[in-house]
């Protein structure tokens, strides 16, 4: 087991980790920027360490630094949290090449999952099904040069279709096309898009599932081949390809279904040797056709609700695998016990287009009772910083069934007070009153005619 890990994170997933790390008796390193030195992963750590500027790209996004704060402080392992660095394999390889450990997936794991179209065809080989689309032995690596080219596939796959980025990933580098001329209105922009974004113009061409689901698959894997899965998550309730809403289990698939896509999920884990925590991601047709969507080679966002339903520590699982631990767990002994929802709580203003809303928190008071936890790095006086990710708490709610989650929700997003900045707490509320999100009829596109 490690002696100390550096967390190379900010918010509340640093302090989660902190958290965990304290719990198995390993001494912990925060880093930090300027504009986050007083943030409580900087106090709850054993040993802090300002690695740079408030921009992430001179701070959270600077390998160099990172690595020599954890040289530095004698750490032997790095957590990369989720965002920034968690999914960057040169940044794996530049940990292993300090002889300092990557709590996450391999380096050709997070390198093979992070070109799309690579990823996809690991996964054919696999036996899963993918989204009809470019990618094809006659088209190479299913690379889109042309807007000719793209108009050609989507007649052949049929419109609605979508221009996604190679490297792309976390719902960005993505866009729509309706017909012939959107398609080339949108073809290359979404190139430049992924272009500044990822350093990779390349896109490839899918055919848009209409009302999909978003179905994930958590999964745990060592070192010495054994794979398990935790069961699955509903993240339908997206906005722009953003997970705003979680559940699990997914009410709304069968039995047979859930059995099939967790298999799937474990032999595709297997099939490219997966170690560490991840998640295979499926969209679920009408029709319960389930297609192949990407890898999140790191620990999700939206962890909680799954260890809420099975008692089972995600981030400690991670930390004891990257050790080179066995999994300790079977995959029989797993079970899941009733219902869990998470909130996202960004600091944005859902009446005026999901506005950034930075600014000083005057009150804080998050809520409390049997069956809510709460991941937060807020408090009272606390500043939500303009430079990152606007996520200032999850609220999760758990109960014997969806209806007692879905009621202890309710009474835990009334009972929470944040005062000086907007907040998601007033649409969560009306999401909680839709008859559509009580009835389990939410697909990917559930906002386009959410009248909250």
């Amino acid at each position: 087991m490690f002696n100390k890990v550096l967390v190379a994170n900010r918010g509340e997933i640093a302090l989660r980790v902190i958290r965990a790390c304290k719990e198995l008796g390993i001494k912990t390193v925060a880093v930090y920027s300027t504009a986050d030195r007083n943030s409580l992963h900087v106090k709850y750590a054993d040993e802090a360490i300002c690695i740079g500027p408030p921009e992430a790209a001179e701070s959270y996004l600077k390998h160099s630094n990172i690595i020599a704060a954890a040289e530095v402080t004698d750490a032997d392992a790095i957590h990369p949290g989720t965002g920034f660095l968690a999914e960057n394999a040169q940044f794996a390889e530049g940990c292993e090449g300090s002889w300092i450990t990557f709590i996450g997936p391999s380096v050709e794991n997070i390198a093979l999952m992070g070109d799309k179209i690579q990823a996809k065809d690991a996964m054919a080989k696999a036996g899963l099904k993918l989204i009809p689309g470019s990618r094809s032995r006659r088209r190479k690596r299913g690379v889109v040069q042309t807007e000719e080219e793209a108009q050609k596939i989507a007649h052949d796959v049929g419109y609605p279709v979508m221009v996604k980025a190679v490297a792309g990933g976390g719902g960005r580098g993505i866009r729509v096309a309706h017909n012939d001329i959107s398609l080339i209105n949108v073809f290359q922009t979404a190139k430049a898009e992924a272009k500044a974004a990822f350093g990779n113009p390349e896109v490839y061409v899918e055919k848009m599932i209409q009302n999909a689901r978003h179905i994930e698959v958590q999964i745990l894997a060592d070192k010495h081949g054994n794979v398990i899965h935790l069961g699955e998550r509903e993240c339908s309730i997206q906005r722009k390809q953003q997970k705003l809403l979680e559940e699990s289990p997914s009410a709304a698939i069968s039995d047979e279904l859930r059995e099939n896509i967790s298999k799937d999920a474990v032999k595709a884990a297997k099939s490219i040797k997966y170690t560490n925590a991840g998640t295979i991601e499926f969209l679920v047709d009408n029709e319960n056709n389930y297609y192949f969507l990407e890898v999140n080679a790191r620990i999700q966002v939206e962890h909680p609700v799954t260890e809420m339903v099975t008692g089972i520590d995600i981030i400690k699982e991670q930390i004891r695998l990257a050790a080179g631990e066995k999994l300790d767990i079977e995959q029989k002994t797993i079970t899941c016990s009733g219902h869990a929802i998470e909130c996202r709580i960004n600091a944005e203003d859902a009446e005026n287009g999901f506005t950034p809303s930075p600014g000083m928190i005057q009150i804080y008071h998050p809520p409390g009772g049997p069956g809510i936890r709460i991941d937060s790095h807020a408090y009272n006086k606390y500043i939500v910083p303009p430079y990152y990710d606007s996520l200032v708490a999850k609220l999760i709610a758990h109960g014997k069934n969806r209806n007692e989650a879905i009621v202890r929700m309710r009474r835990a997003l009334d009972e929470f007070v944040i005062e000086g900045i907007k907040t998601t707490i007033p649409f969560h509320k009306k999401i909680m009153e839709d008859e559509r999100f009580l009835n389990c009829q939410v697909y990917t596109h559930f906002l386009d005619s959410f009248e909250g």
